[in-house]
């Protein structure tokens, strides 16, 4: 999971933030909006091997976009993958690049809506989406709705505190609370800065959560395929 010791936070004792942890996990998700998009490696959990998906999101536009690669019997899926808040387009491919191509390609996409329960993969690109906001979020609420320090870490190099915080609200106004898995609440890697390097969330139609690393990869800006707009 791209370097970090993946202890899950737990190096100390689950305490109340601070103010200056509080205004931290509060322009988290301002600071990706406000950097236009990220890098971003998606782990999502199947029983059937799991999905990694690798690409970028741009938080002003709405737009996911990158290769999707499964375990097991989760090859079949392989090839390359947009999303907004409403759709997810694929693109089979048998010969999957590492990256995906900056302009998607003109034809061989296939529409779907995205679905709101029931796919740990739909649940883990709306989460994704929902990791940019316009708008820093009220620091001083976030203590009273449970927010915590749990632990420190180190996530590629670098130190981060790991809090707990409000559950992941998508675009399309769904709220993903923890599934019945071994998460009690959504966990944000964050940087002295405010920059997030990490997410787990958990999925109710998974045991296991969703891991959403923010990488040191050069953002790629997103081209939308043909038929997607930013509204989704």
């Amino acid at each position: 999971m791209g370097g970090g010791t993946d202890s899950g936070g737990d190096s100390a004792a689950r305490r109340t933030l601070t103010s200056d942890e509080a205004n931290r996990l509060a322009i988290t998700r301002f600071l990706n909006y406000q950097a236009g998009g990220r890098a971003v490696t998606i782990t999502v959990p199947s029983a059937a091997g799991g999905l990694v998906v690798t690409g970028s999101v741009d938080y002003r536009a709405g737009i996911g976009y990158g290769v999707v690669r499964g375990a097991g019997r989760d090859t079949s899926s392989d090839g390359l993958i947009q999303w907004t808040a409403a759709a997810v387009l694929v693109h089979p491919m048998t010969d999957t690049p590492a990256t995906a191509p900056p302009a998607p390609p003109a034809s061989g996409w296939y529409r779907r809506p995205l679905q709101k329960s029931g796919s740990a993969l739909d649940s883990s690109l709306a989460i994704v989406l929902g990791l940019g906001s316009d708008r820093p979020d009220n620091a001083e609420l976030l203590p009273q709705n449970g927010a915590a320090l749990v632990g420190k870490d180190r996530v590629r190099g670098h130190s981060v505190d790991v809090m707990t915080g409000p559950n992941v609200r998508a675009n399309n106004g769904t709220s993903f609370a923890p599934g019945s898995n071994s998460s009690s609440a959504v966990r944000y890697w964050i940087g002295g800065d405010g920059t997030m390097y990490r997410v787990r969330a958990g999925v109710a139609s998974e045991s296991q959560p969703v891991v959403i690393d923010f990488d040191d990869r050069k953002y790629v800006p997103v081209w939308a395929a043909p038929g997607v707009t930013p509204a989704g």
